[in-house]
């Protein structure tokens, strides 16, 4: 079914690249709760919709992709979901879940089509790296901010925390420790780092462990969204257009980026294309449309993915495995909500994602000003105004003003026109 011996592999190796690849990735059952839980959403529900959501696009990529790629909800657009959506939206959380909905239903219908690849190569290539290095900044600062190192300040909107704080030393400490395992090159190391700031916390006092530890998985508030008619009317009724957009951009991006470098990895790649790509993308898009409806920010590709294909995974008995696990995890709900409720335990996971996330700045042209200047501005945008989709509309709408004062008008695909224009009536006129 695997084709293990025409990928060259066996089932030992495969269980051990999928066990690899989950316990590398296994810090977002407890980082993705603890985000969106702050937007009003019932720890429970978003701990399993978050499980549900790895183990449908998983088993996806497993069994009709047969590729060693786990799937599981997005860092970035969980925190864009719950400090600006809802948090700076004034929606609830019911209806940015549909924008959510929405945007996997588009997603799904450009991965049975070809404009899912028109998308992508019309979106200029400073673009894309300027929205993942704002997004890394983004995340970043969210993790500064709810662990303390960073407050607020009257005069100048931020400053240094107190850093005799006991929180902000214990975040500093789990910092250290996951930085210098990740350097070490240690798979698993941010969840070992979380669990060693675990430990920590335990012997200080700061954390105590609830007297049942293992629980039956629950959805306090079952299915969120049982009719997608109603889905689509709070998008319109509420213009969120540039939110959906925003999610459907970032995870094509996002997804495409990391299945072909991990696939390049593989050896999986032929004569440059990625074989039954539209089935692996539709892993991430049902799973982005499954995962919404029962309470969970977009999904993507794991990066992660890349420590199983090291340890030897090559097809999707790696990815079958990661998705056991994660189904063995579902029933950890009380342990993972004591760990999550420690902001100096995620918090360090935030900002070391977002310093990943910054290595795409390397590969903007930062000597054209007219490529430099929209991704400029979309980097400082993000974090500034707490916004993914308002860096993303001023980049979009900035692009095309500087081909045309450059003379490089020809060089602006019409895609990106039109974006910029409904970018520009969504940004000055409906959200006001």
């Amino acid at each position: 079914m695997f084709q293990l011996k025409e990928n060259q592999t066996n089932i030992k190796k495969e269980i051990i690249a999928g066990m690899t690849t989950f316990f590398t990735m296994v810090y977002i059952v407890a980082v993705n709760p603890g985000i969106l839980s702050k937007a009003g959403i019932p720890f429970d529900q978003v701990f399993t919709a978050t499980i549900i959501a790895a183990v449908v696009g998983t088993l996806w990529m497993a069994l009709f992709a047969n590729y060693p790629i786990a799937i599981a909800p997005g860092m970035g657009l969980n925190v864009y979901f719950t400090f600006t959506v809802v948090g700076g939206g004034g929606i609830s959380y019911q209806t940015a879940f549909s924008a959510v909905f929405v945007a996997g239903i588009l997603f799904i219908i450009l991965s049975l089509t070809s404009l899912r690849k028109q998308l992508i190569q019309a979106i200029p290539d400073n673009l894309k790296y300027g929205i993942t290095a704002g997004i890394g900044l983004f995340i970043a600062f969210i993790g500064l901010r709810q662990s303390g190192i960073i407050a607020a300040d009257p005069e100048n909107l931020v400053k240094l925390g107190n850093l005799s704080s006991p929180v902000v030393i214990l975040t500093l400490v789990g910092l250290m420790i996951s930085v210098i395992l990740m350097v070490l090159q240690i798979n698993g190391a941010l969840f070992i780092g979380m669990l060693a700031t675990t430990l920590i916390a335990l012997a200080t006092g700061q954390l105590h462990f609830p007297k049942t530890l293992i629980d039956i998985p629950a959805l306090p508030e079952g299915m969120l969204i049982t009719n997608p008619i109603a889905a689509f009317g709070d998008v319109f009724s509420h213009h969120l257009y540039a939110v959906v957009f925003s999610f459907l951009l970032v995870t094509i991006f996002d997804t495409t980026g990391t299945m072909i470098g991990v696939a390049e990895q593989a050896g999986l790649m032929k004569n440059g294309q990625l074989p039954k790509v539209r089935r692996a993308l539709l892993a991430d898009s049902a799973a982005t449309t499954v995962g919404s409806m029962f309470g969970t920010s977009p999904t993507t590709a794991y990066i992660e993915s890349s420590s199983g294909v090291a340890a030897g995974g090559r097809t999707g008995l790696t990815s079958l495995t990661v998705a056991a696990l994660f189904i063995v995890a579902l029933f950890f709900g009380p342990l993972v909500q004591a760990i999550s409720s420690l902001p100096s335990i995620t918090s360090p996971v935030l900002i070391i994602v977002g310093c990943l996330m910054m290595n795409s700045v390397s590969r903007i042209r930062w000597n054209e000003l007219d490529e430099a200047f929209p991704a400029f501005l979309v980097i400082l945008s993000m974090p500034l105004t707490s916004s993914i989709s308002t860096g993303i509309s001023l980049g979009f709408i900035s692009y095309p003003l500087v081909k045309l004062a450059k003379g490089k008008w020809r060089e602006v695909h019409v895609l990106v026109l039109i974006f910029a224009v409904l970018f520009f009536i969504q940004l000055f006129f409906l959200e006001g």
